[in-house]
């Protein structure tokens, strides 16, 4: 009777979702830093981890390796408080604990001495506690505390928009990458923990737990990740158009060997699109790896977390493992310096599945893509704002964020770039960005981090033209350009409501021939016969205000009320 209250008081203590708080510090993710922490480089992170299912909580020990870029006498390390700090030992010395402080989720440790630049510094850090629970992952971030049908843990974590600091002590800015990562994650006998990198092995405690070793090479901050359960595998090996061997694994949950078949067919082909599009694949020494999970997705570096379910959809693939492994691309290998480029991420990332549609069957599986991307665009505000902003500024409309539209107007963006510039400048200008250089190989790259401006340029050099007004109209302008079209008699008159300011040709059919009309100025005439039959932009290449699709949205919005 006794034990049966302990477990019955245990399971009331468990933390519900959104519990227990974050403060605003490990809210914000990115943003203005602390000089301290754009003081240093972050040369090794070496994380252990324990997670313990049953009483919902982590144990933590970080030993961080940093290089400092000039005079230091603190190191500032964001780490939320729910977290809290044990002990702290800089380069092997233990500290008294009042050479560190945590109030609000940004830890401040006093060095012993002051650190001249070039010198390097440890810092181990032993932490634990009961981390946040998601309230609705991957969009609200945090831990998921989960059960297979039979009752077994199954565990996932998700960083994105809050930052790594809910779990490991970090620096939590995009450019806050370590160089090196190696994790040691110690689950309860039966599970399993498949996580970033290349598997170093798998050490059997005398207890039956087991502790899963991984080395990583320069993940984004966010894309660390745990992910435990009792999983099943699927292995294989890919032979790439490069000449190299990439090893290949999905870890599923038991009972859907069917299904994780399936899905996992479909890893060769999506690698073939990649590799012939864009380039070779960034991660090919370590592996392709995906997970399946309790939440829908994240694009966890090399272990692109899984979670949708197996649905189906008409264009013949998963859309949500593609847009997940696109990252390895487009937010894994090239990241965003700032978080006001986010669209480098997510508008690449989105547009890679129509291409794939393009590239399987054609122009009108691209096109229908497109199309229901299209509709989804809002135009609320500028996607890139030429500021140091935070995650949450970025995506939060309530924030001034661009929301969604980093997503659907990015891709729309891209799809009208690839048409104004033609295929082979746009083609050369995304490997640059992905790779900084024309020729990748296997083993001549490493992750680097881009810009807006960057790309800009890149497309400039490769397309001979200046195209700042494009990105301008189209990134940092909220509204969408507007063309106007009339006939005067057998003259048609085009105009593009921002004038000089958006020369963007546009074609036009007339009959069944198609003229592109150069709008120079923003302007542009043709002449067409009394009763001839005008369409503008028959194949839909240029991202414009449509009044169709605005009725349409608040038609939509309508019948949610």
């Amino acid at each position: 009777m006794i034990s049966l209250l302990l477990l019955i008081a245990a399971a009331s203590s468990l933390p519900d979702k959104g519990q227990p708080p974050l403060t605003a510090q490990t809210r914000m993710s990115g943003g203005p830093r602390p000089a301290e922490q754009t003081a240093v480089r972050f040369d090794h992170a070496d994380l252990s981890f324990e997670v313990v299912p049953r009483q919902r909580r982590i144990r933590g020990d970080a030993l961080l390796t940093f290089t400092a870029r000039a005079p230091l006498a603190r190191l500032v390390i964001d780490l939320d408080r729910n977290l809290p700090v044990s002990s702290i030992a800089i380069d092997g010395s233990p500290l008294s604990k009042r050479a560190w402080s945590n109030p609000e989720g940004q830890l401040v440790i006093a060095l012993p001495k002051p650190l001249a630049a070039g010198e390097k510094v440890q810092a181990r850090i032993t932490y634990g506690g009961t981390p946040h629970v998601a309230l609705n992952a991957p969009w609200d971030d945090g831990i998921v505390w989960s059960s297979t049908p039979d009752g077994r843990p199954w565990v996932a974590t998700t960083t994105q928009g809050y930052g790594c600091d809910q779990l490991w002590p970090c620096l939590d800015f995009p450019s806050g990458e370590p160089a090196l990562v190696d994790l040691h994650i110690t689950v309860p006998p039966g599970l399993k923990a498949p996580s970033n990198g290349r598997l170093i092995g798998v050490d059997t405690l005398s207890d039956g737990r087991t502790r899963w070793n991984w080395r990583a090479r320069q993940p984004n901050t966010y894309a660390i990740a745990l992910a435990v359960g009792p999983f099943e595998e699927l292995t294989g090996t890919y032979r790439s158009r490069y000449g190299n061997e990439i090893p290949l694994y999905y870890w599923y949950l038991p009972g859907k060997t069917e299904q994780a078949k399936a899905l996992f067919a479909e890893f060769a082909p999506t690698l073939d699109f990649f590799e012939q599009v864009i380039g070779p694949y960034p991660f090919a020494d370590e592996k392709v790896g995906v997970v399946e999970t309790p939440h829908m997705g994240m694009e966890h570096q090399t272990i692109n977390a899984y979670g949708n379910n197996y649905a189906k959809a008409p264009e013949g693939f998963d859309w949500l493992f593609h847009h997940e492994f696109a990252h390895e691309w487009f937010g894994n290998q090239v990241t965003a310096g700032n978080w006001d480029d986010y669209w480098l991420h997510e508008g690449f990332a989105q547009y890679m599945q129509p291409l794939y549609g393009l590239w399987r069957e054609g122009d009108a599986r691209y096109l229908t893509m497109l199309e229901t991307q299209r509709n989804r665009i809002t135009n609320r505000a500028p996607i890139v704002r030429d500021k140091l902003l935070s995650e949450e500024e970025v995506y939060e409309p309530s924030l001034g964020g661009a929301g969604t539209d980093i997503y659907y107007k990015g891709a729309l963006t891209l799809h009208t770039l690839r048409g104004l510039i033609g295929d082979d400048a746009f083609y050369r200008a995304v490997r640059r960005l992905v790779y900084g250089r024309k020729d990748p190989a296997p083993g001549n790259f490493r992750p680097r981090f881009g810009s807006t401006r960057e790309f800009e340029g890149i497309v400039k050099e490769e397309s001979g033209q200046d195209l700042g007004w494009f990105f301008d109209a189209y990134l940092r302008r909220a509204e969408l350009p507007d063309l106007t079209v009339r006939r005067d008699g057998d003259t048609l008159r085009l105009d593009w409501r921002e004038g000089s300011r958006f020369p963007m040709p546009i074609e036009v059919k007339i009959g069944d021939r198609v003229e592109r009309v150069a709008m120079a100025g923003g302007r542009g005439t043709l002449t067409v016969p009394a009763g001839q039959h005008v369409v503008i932009d028959p194949m839909a290449r240029v991202l414009r205000r449509s009044s169709a699709v605005e009725q349409y949205q608040t038609w939509q919005a309508r019948a949610r009320q």
